[in-house]
């Protein structure tokens, strides 16, 4: 007699069954990734937070002595620069830490259970882990001694970080997919991060630029998403630059670029 056992499993329960391996699998990605980068001893895993906190507290100290008049309001310029700095972070960490990654991780594709997918955003998910952490403890300290306030937007803060974290895990689908064994790509992507950062709007607000600088600039989703942000942090800070819809088309639109780049060039990786 025929065993239909398999064939008479719900689809309900056979997705929700793949889906917890693959967070297992996820996981262990993660695991794996920690012990590599910053292995067990000294201070060990802690570095993925301190190693951001240091770049952002050094960049935010800047500022400590500056008037909150220049910037507006009470738009204050330590949180300013620390919402900025980490959230251009997140983006930073994870794209250029996407270059690369299916060479160092192609062992693992022997496993079935492994995808380049599955890779990709276990580095996304340890990057915003460690960049979201800073991002939470300097501005709990920089309120703590009067130097910023609460967000005053919460939850548009949050959906702002995760705009962004859902941006880069996008364009490091693409990077991840272009760099592999094309090393002319490789060694654009550090150089072209170094010319986005002053061009992302992390360190502006797009009200302060001229036309028709400010028009072109605020086609763009990366200075949309920090305009939410500083909406989210700031109580006179405006939502005017911010339309969700078109950041959210350019997220979906980006990420289908990416699915699809990683799916063409699993086919093309030799495991040896």
């Amino acid at each position: 007699m025929v065993d239909q056992t398999s064939d008479m499993t719900p689809p309900r329960a056979t997705f929700l069954r793949g889906l917890t391996v693959q967070a297992h699998v996820i996981g262990a990605l993660i695991m794996r990734e920690l012990h590599t980068r910053y292995g067990r001893e000294n201070i060990g895993y802690l570095w993925m937070v301190l190693e951001p906190m240091t770049l952002a507290a050094a960049v935010s100290s800047l500022h400590l002595f500056q008037k909150s008049t220049a910037y507006g309001s009470d738009i204050q310029p330590v949180p300013f620069t620390i919402c900025g700095y980490c959230v251009f972070i997140i983006f930073r960490q994870i794209v250029s830490r996407s270059e690369g990654v299916i060479e160092s991780n192609a062992p693992l594709l022997y496993h079935r259970m492994v995808s380049v997918l599955d890779m990709v955003i276990a580095r996304t998910l340890l990057e915003t882990a460690g960049v979201t952490s800073t991002l939470i403890i300097l501005l709990a300290f920089a309120v703590a001694i009067g130097l910023a306030y609460p967000p005053a937007r919460p939850l548009d803060l949050m959906a702002g970080v995760a705009l962004m974290v859902w941006l880069s895990f996008a364009v490091s689908s693409i990077i991840c997919a272009l760099t592999n064994e094309n090393r002319l790509a490789g060694r654009l992507v550090h150089p072209v991060l170094y010319i986005l950062m002053p061009l992302s709007g992390g360190f502006f607000r797009l009200q302060w630029v001229p036309q028709p600088f400010r028009g072109w600039l605020s086609w763009s989703p990366m200075a949309q998403i920090f305009e939410l942000v500083r909406y989210g942090q700031f109580r006179r800070a405006t939502d005017v630059y911010v339309h969700p819809a078109y950041i959210i088309g350019w997220c979906m639109g980006l990420t289908y670029i990416g699915l699809i780049s990683l799916k063409i060039v699993r086919r093309h990786v030799q495991l040896k």
